[in-house]
C-alpha cells in the first residue's frame, strides 16, 4: 500500500549548485562516474527526505508542541540533560533519567549510562519557550545520515578530538561499489558541503564487481561462484590479490579466472623468487656481504649496471606516481614489466657469467651490489599488495646486514619491509640515452629472436647479419653504441644499416579494428579501402608523425599508430619483422663455417647439461671425451678453444670408442660424451 506521510527533508536543493561545484575538485576514479553518474546525480538532486516509520535506528532529535508552533532540535547530550531539568523543573517530568551521566566525561563507562534508542527518548518530554510541553517526532532518522556522518562520528566530534579531526578532514580517499553514487557517496558529500563548505574525501575509488570468467555475474543458481579460501589456500594471498589488482582497475569488472592467478604465481613470484635463488646461490659460494666493503658507488660500475639501476630508479618514479594517483593496476604491471622484461630476463642472464666465473673482484662485487640493490627495492614495490612474500623476501636479503644497515642509516636495517621508507627516485642515476639505447637492443634481439623461432632456426646456430632501416639520426648511434651486446644476444655476426629502403623494403597499412571498430561502426568499411591503398611514402609519415587524419564523409578523424598494423614483406633470402617503426631484417644464409661454430654452440650445451646431471661444481675443471661423428669433428677443429673456455675444461678430445652417457643430438641421433673431474 502506498500513501501519503508527512516526512522531514534536509532542503539540498539550495545547497545542490554548491554540491556540484565542490565535486567537480574531487579526484573520482573512474572519472567518468563522478562526471557523469554522480555529476547528473547531484544536477537534479531532490530535497532530501531524512525520515524513517521505523523503531530501531537515531531518533530524529525535534521535540515539538502539540500544534505544532514551537520546536526544539537537541545537538548533545548536554543539551538534552539541560532541557530536561527544565522540565522537571515544570513538573513535566519527575526526574532526569540520565541524571547518572556526567557532562564532560567522553568516556565508554559514562556514555553505556544512557541510552538514545527510541523507547527511552520517547519518554523524555521537552519545555518550549512559551511553557508548553514538547513530545519528540516519533519518526527515526535515514540510517544513510549516520553513514554520512561518519567522519565526524568516528572522532565524536565536535565534542572531542578537535585537532585529530582538523588533521584527517577531509580524507584522502574512499572506497565502495558503484552503487554507492546515491548512497554513501552522496550522504557525505551532502552533509560535507552543508555543514562545511568542502568535500569530505579528496578521491574516490568506485569499485567494480568480480565476475566469473565468462563475465557473468557469481551466483549460486549458476554455480559459478568462487570460494575464496579454497583460492588462497592453494594459490597463496599473496597471489590473488596481486592478480586481482594487477588485471583490471580496482573500478572495473573483473572476470575472474583461476589460471590468471597460477600465470601470476609463475612469471612474477616464480620469477622473483629464482632471481633471488640466483643472487643467493653465488653469493653464498664467493662471501659476498656489503657490510664488506659497502655498496660500491653506481657511477663506477659497468654500463649494464648503471642501465638496471636507472630502470630501477625510473620505476621507482613510475610506481610512485601511479599509487600517488590511485593506479595500483599500473603501479604493479610496471613492477611485473621491471622483473619480467629488464631484471630478470635481460639483467641477470646477460650477466650471468660475471657471477660464476673467477674469483671475487670488483666487478663481480658491483654486479653483487646491484643485484641486492634491485631485490632489495622490489621487495619494497611489491609489499602494499603481497605483504607476505615482499617480507620474505626482504628479511631473505637482509638477514645478517641489519645491524651494519642500521650503523650506516641503510633500510635495510628495519626487521620488517613494512617498516622501511619507500625507496626514492634518484634522478641523478636515470640516464634516458642509456635507456634509450638499452630499449632498441631489448627490441632488436626479440625481433630476431621471434624470426629465429618463426624459421625453427635454433640460437646457437650463429647467422651472418641483420639489416636495419635507420629510423631517425641518433638511432644508428644508439644502437652501435649496444652493438656487440645485440651481436652476443641473437647470435649474429653483423648490424648494417640502410638509410634508403626505397625499392628494399616495402610495407603495407592495415586498420586496427579493435581500436577503429566501435569508433567507426559504418564508416568501417571505407576506411579499410583508404588505409589498405596507403602507399610506401605515406606509411612511412604515419610512422614518423604517429598521426594521420582519416577524411570519411566529410568527417576528419584523427588517428594514431595504435590505430593501424603495418607489416613488411619478406626480402628474398631475407626474413622480416617489425615492432612499430623499428624494423629488422634477418639474412639466413648459412655457410660450413656458420654450421661449425653452431654445431659447437650445441656441444657446450650438452656438456654443461652432463655437469648439472653430476652435480659437478660451477668451479670444477674437467676432462671432455666425445665420441666422432661429422658434426662434431667439424665443431671441434674450429672451436676447440671456445668449447674448452665455455666448459671449464683442461683438455678436449676425440675417440672412437667413449665410456661416457649418450645424449640427444640436433638430428635426433645420439652423441657419447665423457666428462671427469681434474
Amino acid at each position: 500500500l502506498y500513501y501519503p506521510l508527512d516526512s522531514w527533508f534536509i532542503k539540498v536543493t539550495e545547497k545542490r549548485d554548491r554540491m556540484y561545484e565542490l565535486n567537480k575538485t574531487i579526484n573520482w576514479k573512474p572519472k567518468s562516474t563522478g562526471e557523469g553518474r554522480f555529476g547528473n546525480w547531484l544536477k537534479n538532486a531532490n530535497d532530501w527526505n531524512l525520515s524513517r516509520s521505523r523503531y530501531w535506528g537515531t531518533p530524529l532529535p525535534i521535540w515539538r508542541t502539540e500544534d505544532g508552533l514551537e520546536e526544539m532540535i537537541i545537538g548533545s547530550v548536554e543539551e538534552l540533560k539541560s532541557e530536561m531539568q527544565k522540565s522537571v523543573t515544570k513538573g513535566y517530568m519527575g526526574k532526569d533519567i540520565f541524571s547518572d551521566f556526567v557532562v564532560g566525561d567522553m568516556s565508554e563507562e559514562n556514555y553505556d549510562k544512557i541510552d538514545l534508542h527510541k523507547n527511552i527518548v520517547d519518554q523524555i518530554t521537552l519545555v518550549s519557550p512559551s511553557g508548553k510541553p514538547m513530545k519528540r517526532e516519533s519518526d527515526l532518522i535515514d540510517v544513510w545520515f549516520d553513514s554520512g556522518a561518519m567522519p565526524y562520528a568516528q572522532w565524536h566530534y565536535p565534542f572531542e578530538n578537535q585537532a585529530e579531526f582538523e588533521q584527517n578532514f577531509p580524507a584522502d580517499f574512499i572506497a565502495e561499489g558503484v552503487d554507492q553514487t546515491r548512497g554513501w557517496f552522496f550522504t557525505m558529500h551532502a552533509i560535507a558541503t552543508m555543514v562545511f563548505d568542502s568535500v569530505a574525501f579528496k578521491t574516490v575509488v568506485s569499485n567494480g564487481l568480480v565476475m566469473d570468467k565468462n563475465g557473468q555475474k557469481m551466483s549460486k543458481r549458476l554455480g559459478n561462484t568462487v570460494e575464496p579460501f579454497k583460492t588462497i589456500a592453494t594459490y597463496g594471498a599473496d597471489a590473488t590479490r596481486w592478480y586481482m589488482i594487477s588485471n583490471a582497475q580496482p573500478w572495473e569488472n573483473l572476470k575472474f579466472n583461476e589460471s590468471g592467478i597460477a600465470e601470476i604465481q609463475r612469471k612474477l613470484f616464480g620469477t622473483v623468487y629464482n632471481t633471488y635463488a640466483f643472487f643467493a646461490l653465488y653469493a653464498n659460494i664467493d662471501g659476498y656481504s656489503i657490510v664488506d666493503k659497502g655498496i660500491s658507488p653506481i657511477g663506477d660500475r659497468p654500463e649494464i649496471d648503471r642501465w638496471i639501476m636507472s630502470k630501477l630508479h625510473s620505476l621507482i618514479g613510475t610506481y610512485r606516481a601511479y599509487m600517488d594517483d590511485y593506479e595500483p593496476t599500473q603501479a604493479c604491471r610496471a613492477v611485473e614489466s621491471f622483473v619480467n622484461d629488464h631484471l630478470s630476463n635481460w639483467y641477470v642472464r646477460l650477466n650471468r657469467r660475471r657471477f660464476w666465473k673467477g674469483e671475487m673482484s670488483d666487478n663481480k662485487r658491483m654486479a653483487y651490489d646491484t643485484l641486492f640493490e634491485c631485490l632489495m627495492v622490489t621487495s619494497q614495490l611489491m609489499a602494499p599488495v603481497a605483504p607476505f612474500f615482499a617480507e620474505w623476501l626482504y628479511k631473505n636479503i637482509s638477514d645478517g646486514v641489519r645491524s651494519y644497515a642500521r650503523a650506516n642509516n641503510f633500510g635495510e636495517g628495519h626487521i620488517s619491509v613494512h617498516l622501511t621508507d619507500l625507496a626514492l627516485a634518484d634522478t641523478s642515476l636515470i640516464h634516458t640515452d642509456l635507456e634509450q639505447r638499452m630499449d632498441y637492443a631489448q627490441r632488436i634481439s626479440s625481433l630476431v629472436l621471434s624470426l629465429r623461432k618463426k624459421e625453427k632456426l635454433r640460437v646457437r646456430q650463429p647467422l651472418q647479419r641483420i639489416m636495419l632501416p635507420v629510423l631517425n639520426d641518433a638511432f644508428q648511434k644508439h644502437v652501435e653504441d649496444v652493438r656487440e651486446l645485440i651481436l652476443s644476444e641473437v647470435n649474429i655476426k653483423e648490424i648494417e644499416f640502410i638509410t634508403d629502403t626505397a625499392g628494399l623494403l616495402s610495407k603495407k597499412a592495415k586498420p586496427n579494428f579493435k581500436t577503429l571498430g566501435r569508433r567507426l561502426g559504418k564508416q568501417m568499411k571505407a576506411a579499410v579501402e583508404i588505409i589498405s591503398s596507403l602507399d610506401q611514402e605515406a606509411i612511412a609519415e604515419i610512422e614518423k608523425s604517429n598521426q594521420f587524419n582519416l577524411e570519411l564523409d566529410g568527417e576528419v578523424f584523427e588517428l594514431t599508430m595504435e590505430d593501424f598494423e603495418i607489416v613488411t614483406e619478406d626480402i628474398p633470402g631475407w626474413q622480416v619483422a617489425t615492432d612499430g617503426p623499428l624494423v629488422v631484417a634477418l639474412d639466413m644464409t648459412l655457410t660450413d663455417e656458420l654450421i661449425a661454430e653452431g654445431y659447437a654452440r650445441d656441444l657446450v650445451n650438452r656438456i654443461q647439461n652432463l655437469r648439472k646431471q653430476k652435480n659437478f661444481n660451477v668451479t670444477d675443471r674437467i676432462h671432455i671425451t666425445v665420441g666422432i661423428t661429422q658434426d662434431i669433428e667439424n665443431a671441434i677443429a674450429g672451436f676447440s678453444e671456445y668449447i674448452r673456455g665455455e666448459t671449464l675444461a683442461d683438455s678436449l678430445e676425440l675417440a672412437t670408442e667413449v665410456d661416457g652417457e649418450e645424449v640427444e643430438w640436433i638430428d635426433g641421433s645420439r652423441v657419447v660424451i665423457d666428462i671427469r673431474r681434474r
